[in-house]
């Protein structure tokens, strides 16, 4: 128990040094119309040098990422049913394919996964 409150109290210092560290050697400058304009070979800028954020690009690429982590969580699980079958991690395995595929059509219907729309 004192090991785990030792290594805690280390990781969470360490971690308070580094930050301090950082935020005491960033380069800290004054905001100048100069710099904030865009540059455009030595011309005044045609348009917008800022496009607007897409969110709907945005929530795919978090959709992705979730569904990428939860691909790589059933690596493990199948390599066990492999080397012999245990019917408890079966069941939890289709339990969560089946969570996996509802959520799936769930973001299908709502049309979170429709790029055009």
């Amino acid at each position: 128990m004192l090991g785990y409150l030792l290594s805690s109290f280390l990781a969470v210092g360490i971690s308070v040094l580094v930050m301090s560290i950082a935020w005491s050697l960033a380069k800290r400058s004054t905001s100048d119309r100069e710099k904030n304009s865009p540059f455009e070979c030595g011309f005044d800028p045609m348009g917008s040098a800022r496009l607007p954020f897409s969110l709907r690009f945005f929530l795919l690429a978090v959709i992705f990422l979730i569904f990428d982590v939860e691909i790589v969580l059933l690596f493990p699980p199948v390599i066990k049913i492999l080397s012999g079958l245990n019917m408890f991690m079966f069941f939890s395995l289709t339990s969560f394919l089946i969570i996996l595929i509802l959520g799936l059509f769930h973001e299908w219907n709502e049309g979170s996964l429709n790029w055009m729309a």
